[in-house]
């Protein structure tokens, strides 16, 4: 390594982690170069949100993830909070609201959020270079030498920020994992997470053209104490389902398993309708038609050889009890998903094992850290991947820090 390299650090990556990185390093001293193939800065930012960018969520906790070591980002959640990050957008006069459980959202939309973390890496004289790729990336005695499109660059500490497989259309690439792979770390197998899901063509036929209808259900999945469930909006596809309630047990679903459905979360079902039996003239369509999107209410009694128009007075008990179970336990296996075109997020990537929770460096190669969704850290839907790209950004900058203070005071006593 030259006794000048040509900057402190080279983020690989200008997205939420990679900006957020090079302006936290700035801000201690360090100099440091973003690199990023993209013409565009921050895409996945512009289009989160429905364009609003939903930055964070109030009650991000180690809980709200995903991961083969659960424990892995409780070090880099604790030391940078949701709280400090709206401190940083009220420093730059950001509008922003909360939308639901949580989730905060700007007022302004995505793009403010976007120039915000470019004033602050300008404002410590962050260097870019964009469009810009890397050919090659070379391990020197302490340190980094990259091949790129506008020349070799050098510097004692690389970040691997460049995100996951979500989105190919904005750029999304399997190098951070390649990268990984080149020095020795494994992968946890990467694969769609907040994603919609899909069912084979002839068994969703009945449901098909319910498309565009939603409703608050508890949709759940897994076994025993790996169960986990979520009271969120449904939305019925063409193909298949989604909505939040779907894109959040999707990071929790495997391929082959059945996810249960409560269409009716908040009513005792069995209770209900016995009461209907014995007080109403209704008929059954349009008693369940009170509860449930009418057109959702027929085409289920439907699907159950039910008749609609049937009075509730003259309905068995057996077929109403048997009704309430199938509304409360609609249990299904999906044929699969969206794939990486609708995904949010990539569930997956670098394993923790190798990586320090305190810094992100590697344990394999001094000097290489990964941040953000390129590590096996996933969090729920609602802001809680952005918060983990601006603590794990964090955590980043701050072993960087130490470690070039390391190195020069090992110089000093060489």
């Amino acid at each position: 390594m030259p006794a000048t390299p040509d900057f402190d650090l080279l983020i690989i990556g200008a997205g939420a982690a990679g900006l957020f990185c090079a302006a936290q390093a700035g801000q201690l001293g360090l100099r440091a170069l973003l690199i990023d193939h993209s013409p565009r800065l921050a895409e996945k930012i512009r289009i989160s949100g429905g364009g609003r960018c939903n930055f964070t969520n109030r009650e991000a906790g180690p809980g709200n993830y995903l991961s083969e070591n659960p424990h892995f980002c409780r070090s880099a959640l604790a030391r940078y909070t949701p709280q400090d990050f709206i401190a940083l957008l009220q420093k730059h006069g950001i509008g922003f609201h909360e939308k639901h459980r949580g989730q905060l959202f700007c007022d302004e939309g995505s793009e403010r959020i976007i120039q915000m973390l470019r004033d602050e890496c300008d404002a410590v004289g962050v260097q870019r270079w964009q469009p810009c790729t890397v050919a090659a990336v070379h391990a020197l005695d302490q340190g980094f030498e990259l091949e790129t499109s506008q020349g070799p660059v050098r510097a004692p500490s690389l970040v691997v920020a460049c995100g996951g497989l979500p989105v190919p259309k904005i750029g999304a690439s399997d190098f951070g994992l390649r990268l990984a792979q080149q020095f020795g770390h494994d992968l946890v197998t990467p694969r769609p997470a907040l994603v919609p899901l899909t069912f084979s063509e002839q068994s969703w036929a009945p449901f098909a053209e319910l498309a565009g209808l939603s409703l608050e259900v508890v949709v759940s999945a897994g076994q025993g104490k790996q169960r986990t469930r979520f009271l969120e909006d449904l939305l019925f596809t063409h193909r298949g389902l989604s909505g939040p309630a779907i894109l959040q047990i999707s990071s929790y679903w495997q391929p082959g398993q059945a996810i249960e459905i409560d269409l009716l979360p908040t009513l005792d079902l069995a209770a209900a309708l016995r009461e209907a039996k014995s007080g109403s003239r209704k008929q059954l369509g349009n008693v369940l038609g009170e509860w449930m999107p009418a057109r959702l209410a027929q085409t289920w009694l439907a699907q159950q050889g039910l008749d609609g128009s049937r009075p509730m007075a003259d309905c068995r008990d057996k077929d109403l009890e048997a009704l309430a179970r199938s509304l409360k336990q609609w249990q299904l296996t999906p044929a699969g998903d969206e794939g990486w075109k609708k995904a949010e997020v990539m569930r997956g990537g670098v394993s923790t094992r190798e990586l320090s929770s305190q810094t992100l460096e590697s344990r394999r190669q001094p000097g290489l850290y990964f941040i953000g969704e390129v590590v096996d850290v996933t969090g729920w839907l609602g802001g809680y991947n952005f918060q983990w790209a601006w603590a794990s950004a964090h955590a980043c900058a701050q072993g960087v820090l130490a470690r070039q203070q390391q190195l020069s005071a090992d110089a000093a006593t060489a």
